[in-house]
């Protein structure tokens, strides 16, 4: 019996420590994960910037083309933080949670353990009055015995029971847990790809040509006749996709 016990409660305890070791790396990378997710928004955000600034300086066609793909990269950040929020409360709030659903059954396991523990202590008592032989202390000593087998019985019951209720709940979250990780990333990619693709289309668009022709007329002719010479750009300045037409879902 206390042989299977001590199996037992190296199985248990086993078990705690892999979920505990495991699930505190995954949530150590996945919070790292996010926080370069949210940083690389930020330097997009300063792109967007920069783009703006340098298109303000251009000519008519880069200057279109350049505020298009600006508007397009700033929804596209849009995007990008909804993805941290997301991963946040879908991916790295439950693994974090990990942390006292693990300290809470080590509590159980050491219960366990406890009475376990009384059990092999009552019955070492028990056999050192057997060899002293007074019937009447030997008497409540085994009734203490059988208290003892008693209470550690049932606690290994209720440990086996909280145990494998541990690891269905460990397998669900972690299904779940990369299920909404992998969610989150395909959602934001195929948003991303669609505001990408008008983006690259707006660029295509782009004639080299007549911003030359405009920077010609810039350097050839000054005063007066420069303003009659001034292009116009015939790219039309396109709209960015309408937030609406790409909402991602909560």
């Amino acid at each position: 019996v206390f042989s299977h016990r001590d199996a037992q409660l190296k199985s248990m305890e086993l078990t705690i420590s892999k979920a505990e070791k495991y699930m505190g790396q995954f949530c150590t990378l996945l919070a790292a994960y996010t926080r370069k997710t949210a940083k690389l928004r930020d330097k997009a955000d300063s792109l967007v910037q920069q783009l703006h600034d340098y298109a303000s300086n251009e000519g008519p066609e880069l200057r279109i083309c350049l505020k298009n793909f600006a508007e397009d990269l700033a929804m596209v950040q849009d995007y990008r933080q909804a993805e941290v929020e997301r991963l946040e409360t879908r991916v790295v709030s439950p693994l974090k949670a990990y942390g006292n659903i693990v300290k809470t059954k080590r509590v159980n396991l050491k219960r366990f353990s406890a009475d376990r523990n009384q059990e092999i202590k009552e019955l070492q008592r028990l056999e050192k009055l057997r060899l002293r032989n007074p019937s009447d202390i030997q008497s409540i000593a085994e009734t203490n015995l059988q208290k003892a087998s008693s209470n550690a019985n049932r606690s290994s019951r209720q440990m086996e029971e909280t145990i494998t209720d541990f690891q269905r709940q460990k397998l669900c979250d972690v299904k779940r847990i990369f299920s909404d990780f992998i969610m989150v990333e395909m959602l934001f990619h195929a948003k991303a790809l669609e505001v990408y693709t008008h983006t690259f289309n707006n660029l295509e668009m782009m004639d080299i040509d007549k911003d030359l022709e405009f920077f010609r007329n810039q350097i050839q002719i000054s005063g007066p006749l420069l303003e009659n010479t001034a292009a116009i750009s015939t790219l039309p300045q396109y709209p960015s996709p309408t937030p609406s037409t790409l909402r991602l879902t909560q």
